[in-house]
């Protein structure tokens, strides 16, 4: 009689696992690993990052030596900054992806934060760089730019190249939501502001209008300055943890009380490593709820949080409604 009953329970265990597999409901390892297609888009912006880095520094450095352009010397900085953002960008994302070990049980996400502070200093420091030295040409002797269409030429170029990577690394974004990526986009949208600039400065010299060159460039390093600051404070607050945005807590709520038989959700815990949420919540259930129904409800609501996150690592705590957490 005994052995009946406990073969009974053991075919109900297996019959109700039986049902959460089929209706994609087991919660092994769920949202725990960036998939393999989201890691070749990441190697895919980080190398068109790096080569196109490469391509306009030569390019640039060849039309610096023409024109003697003090703008085109901002954007060629700009870019020789890149490509060490960018080098840096490839490492992080690299280890970023790396599943997680015995010595990081929440995996490497972090390292993309680190990545973004440390370009932000390359950022920050290109732009001191720009602008002491334009102060200096500008309470210097006027210096007459030559060769204005070998600049024209190559800015074009950078434009056109920079237009591409941009939109690599929008489409990167979207599917991966890295903030790596995300910080050397930045990077690129400012050259390509940079760009035009240093266009509108050669084109202006050609017509005889030399201090526009100089005001450009000015106007290019006091943005990067502007820039870089949003850009630091946002991996500073993840690299402490910050809480995901209030609307998406909300929404996570919405979705673990949308499951039928959770009385109530509290202590919903959140902080983002990489591109991936962490995610822990606290889940109220009738007292008298059987073992194996409360699990069910527990991965049925996990099941509708990710919906809404699929990348997420999400952990979820039962209680008995009324009952206090504390020992």
């Amino acid at each position: 009689m005994i052995n009946y009953a406990l073969a009974q329970r053991r075919a109900q265990r297996q019959e109700s696992r039986d049902r959460m597999t089929s209706s994609g409901l087991n919660d092994s390892n769920s949202g725990k690993h960036v998939s393999e297609d989201k890691n070749r888009l990441l190697k895919l912006a980080t190398y068109a990052s790096v080569a196109t880095a490469s391509i306009l520094i030569i390019a640039k450095l060849a039309a610096w030596f023409m024109t003697g352009s003090m703008s085109l010397l901002a954007t060629l900085l700009d870019s020789t900054m890149d490509i060490l953002a960018s080098l840096i960008t490839l490492f992080a994302v690299r280890i970023a992806i790396a599943p997680a070990d015995d010595d990081h049980h929440f995996g490497h996400g972090k390292a993309e934060q680190l990545a973004v502070l440390a370009q932000s200093a390359f950022i920050g420091g290109s732009a001191i760089v720009l602008v002491l030295n334009t102060l200096d040409r500008i309470t210097g002797e006027d210096v007459v730019l030559g060769n204005e269409s070998a600049g024209i030429m190559v800015m074009i170029f950078s434009i056109i190249a920079t237009l591409i990577l941009l939109s690599i690394q929008r489409y990167v974004i979207r599917k991966t939501n890295s903030a790596a990526i995300k910080s050397d986009s930045l990077h690129y949208q400012v050259d390509l502001l940079t760009n035009i600039a240093v266009l509108a400065a050669l084109i202006g010299a050609s017509y005889g209008y030399q201090q526009v060159d100089n005001i450009l460039a000015l106007l290019i390093g006091g943005y990067m300055l502007f820039s870089v600051r949003s850009l630091a404070w946002e991996a500073i607050q993840q690299l402490m943890d910050q809480a995901l945005p209030e609307e998406e807590l909300q929404e996570i709520e919405r979705r673990a009380l949308s499951v039928d038989g959770v009385l109530g959700i509290h202590d919903v815990r959140t902080r983002v490593s990489g591109s991936i949420p962490f995610i822990q919540m606290h889940l109220d259930l009738e007292p008298n709820t059987p073992l194996i129904h409360a699990h069910e409800l527990g991965v049925l609501a996990k099941r509708a949080v990710l919906e809404y996150l699929p990348e997420a690592d999400v952990i979820v705590h039962l209680d008995p409604e009324g009952h206090d957490d504390e020992p």
